[in-house]
């Protein structure tokens, strides 16, 4: 939390003035301490200060240069805005509109490093992690280490990186977790009054199944159709200059990709068994004033009856991150690690959540003593 603009070990043990540039370097990227206690600690306490409304699910990138440190790849690289080499971190933050932390970490390991066990090695991979799993899964990981950890879900909100999963989405129903995540407008879905049909069985080859009358259609479309005038003027938070108000409307819709109807055949018992009725799902679209159609969509298991505002503030309180990792990155140094190592990574990406979380909790009291 000093001045200076690299947080690096050696730069951070020059400016210190006891500093020990190599005792400081084996405690990041040698010492065997185990980070997910401290993790946890840190996550109850910035729980119970900050009282989250919704757990942020996102990832965020380091560019890299070389291709020994773990997890590097060539990737799409949101720092950069485009695919090149660098490491992603999968992370789960408590938000409200006036305060955010991190609350746990996961390095994402592309197949170019699971698929070379030897290489995973040479970086300190423990063997658990060594299989490679998508970003979701990695998620849904964290939201049950956080479960374990005795903490309270609120609302799960995420991009639209997420949201077009399916298995994700599945996998926050099938824990009880109630989600806002955003969409493409490319997404497809039936609108809910859809119903499908039998077409009569001709008496060769396998059963017909149900199927519906017209192909499923862009959520984009659907929001579209439904008129600008169904669009309501919601006010969600004030931003630096001034309310944040856009337009937004609620549909109740049927997915229907690829993914959906596979989930939805095997909710149903099976392909022969599935009655062809596809569930719904609360659509929230947003179509702001002199815009020529609808630019944002978000959709969510709870019910269409939940009030609009909130539903708008939850899909909109991802911003916060965007605070989390400006703090992290520029001003406690989250990209400045120079170490190659599985555990080194860890153990910095911990001790800058810890510097962060004190912040945080002097910002949300200046009066309070919290010890460091």
């Amino acid at each position: 939390m000093l001045d200076g603009r690299r947080k690096s070990v050696q730069p951070m043990a020059e400016r210190l003035p006891d500093g020990n540039m190599q005792a400081l370097q084996q405690f990041v990227n040698q010492s065997p301490w185990d980070p997910l206690p401290v993790r946890r600690r840190i996550a109850e306490r910035l729980s119970r200060a900050i009282r989250p409304e919704v757990w942020v699910i996102d990832d965020v990138s380091f560019p890299k240069c070389g291709t020994a440190s773990v997890g590097v790849a060539r990737q799409y690289c949101g720092a950069l805005g485009k695919r090149a080499n660098c490491q992603v971190a999968v992370s789960v933050h408590a938000a409200t509109d006036t305060a955010s932390c991190p609350l746990d970490w996961q390095l994402y390991l592309p197949r170019e490093w699971t698929e070379m066990p030897d290489r995973c090695r040479r970086a300190g991979v423990p063997d658990e992690a060594v299989a490679h799993q998508e970003k979701w899964r990695l998620a849904l990981g964290m939201l049950d280490t956080l479960v374990d950890w005795e903490l309270e879900a609120p609302v799960v909100v995420a991009d639209a990186g997420y949201g077009v999963s399916t298995p994700f989405r599945t996998g926050l129903e099938e824990r009880g977790l109630s989600y806002v995540l955003a969409l493409t407008g490319k997404e497809v879905a039936h609108a809910e009054q859809a119903r499908p049909h039998r077409p009569a069985y001709g008496g060769l080859g396998p059963p017909t199944l149900p199927r519906y009358r017209t192909p499923p259609r862009a959520v984009s479309a659907l929001a579209a159709e439904a008129g600008p005038e169904q669009f309501t003027e919601v006010t969600w938070r004030q931003g630096s200059k001034g309310p944040m108000t856009s337009r937004f409307t609620v549909l109740t819709v049927r997915p229907a990709g690829k993914q959906s109807l596979a989930a939805a055949q095997n909710a149903g018992g099976g392909r022969n068994r599935w009655d062809g009725v596809l569930p719904t799902r609360t659509l929230l679209a947003e179509w702001p004033q002199g815009q020529d159609t609808p630019t944002g969509y978000w959709i969510s298991n709870l019910p269409a009856t939940t009030p609009i505002i909130d539903l708008v503030r939850w899909a909109k309180m991802r911003w916060r991150i965007e605070h989390d990792y400006r703090e992290l990155k520029h001003g406690l140094g989250l990209d400045h690690f120079e170490g190659r190592t599985w555990r080194g990574r860890h153990h910095h990406v911990t001790l800058v959540t810890a510097a962060q979380a004190f912040l945080t909790l002097r910002r949300l009291d200046p009066k309070a003593h919290t010890p460091a």
